[in-house]
């Protein structure tokens, strides 16, 4: 039996003290608090790294302040289009879902595409379908329809311009979550959801719902959950890289992330960060922007939150 630990983000970006008040600070870490006690609740009474990691997410898609679930952003329709994945790194199994509009948790839909089809990623309409099969949750535009998410739609609704979550420059924050997490037998499992880019069109979609891009697990190597631009993510296929680095060259998890946050990535024009996890139970969490919501607790260890750099 090994330590558990569970790793959690709520989005990375240029996060300026001077521009956040303590009120929000605090509502922030409550929440990433929260998130943390909810999914350690599972680890401690010796349920799986799956399982930690969709409650803990489940927990931020519940709340408005992040960019997923209830406080996912508004697309070129004034609608909601959310995107989510988990994957389990003991055998490898995934599940994902794109382009959700309806669904209260996307990623306790993706963790049913993984355990109840033979598929990977299911999109849309189909998804909705699926999880109305499956008696998940749905909730109406109004419980996704946050009035400063609304504002925030409308500063540049009918314009070619799109947005990366809330800050007064929304192009320098991005609002996904994530969690990986190692459990007592040593397994462990990553998960990541979001509400995607402020007045987004033709139904794009980023990198949390694709595996190895947003989302990647491997008992061998490391669990990875990313936030950030996400075209370069997929480009560069990022979760899984890191899982690469440690497989191929050799590389310490904390390297690996390293060298693909502020290496990779970079080279490629992105901008972001991820946590990452091992079965030793070290956490990763690396960001080349200015903050990142984020936080851990190790079995034994007092928890830990942080915003910025």
């Amino acid at each position: 039996m090994g330590r558990t630990t569970l790793v959690i983000h709520g989005g990375a970006g240029t996060l300026l003290k001077s521009e956040m008040s303590a009120e929000k600070e605090a509502a922030y870490l409550k929440a990433l608090t929260e998130s943390l006690e909810a999914g350690n609740a599972i680890l401690t009474n010796g349920g799986s790294a799956l399982s930690a990691v969709e409650v803990a997410v489940k927990s931020m898609e519940d709340s408005p302040l992040f960019n997923a679930g209830r406080g996912s952003v508004f697309t070129a329709n004034g609608t909601h289009e959310m995107d989510a994945s988990i994957m389990n790194g003991k055998d490898r199994m995934a599940g994902a879902v794109c382009g959700v509009s309806s669904v209260k948790n996307p990623v306790a839909l993706s963790r049913l595409v993984m355990e109840k089809t033979d598929h990977v990623m299911l999109a849309g309409a189909g998804a909705e379908e699926f999880g109305r099969e499956m008696n998940v949750p749905f909730e109406s535009a109004d419980y996704f329809g946050e009035e400063w998410r609304y504002k925030q739609w409308l500063t540049v609704k009918g314009t070619d311009e799109t947005a990366l979550d809330h800050n007064i420059n929304p192009d320098r924050k991005f609002g996904t979550v994530g969690a990986v997490a190692v459990d007592k037998m040593g397994d462990i499992a990553a998960a990541t959801s979001t509400g995607g880019m402020t007045n987004k069109k033709y139904g794009r979609v980023g990198d949390s719902p694709i595996i190895g891009s947003g989302t990647y697990a491997n008992n061998a190597t490391c669990a990875v959950s990313c936030t950030g631009s996400g075209e370069y993510f997929i480009r560069g296929v990022v979760a899984y890289e890191v899982s690469a680095l440690m497989e191929f060259k050799g590389l310490t998890l904390q390297a690996a992330c390293e060298e693909v946050v502020h290496k990779r990535l970079i080279d490629l024009g992105g901008d972001g960060g991820l946590i990452a996890i091992d079965r030793n139970g070290i956490p990763s969490m690396v960001f080349n922007t200015a903050g990142m919501y984020r936080g851990y607790i190790r079995e034994g260890e007092e928890m830990h939150l942080a915003i910025f750099e």
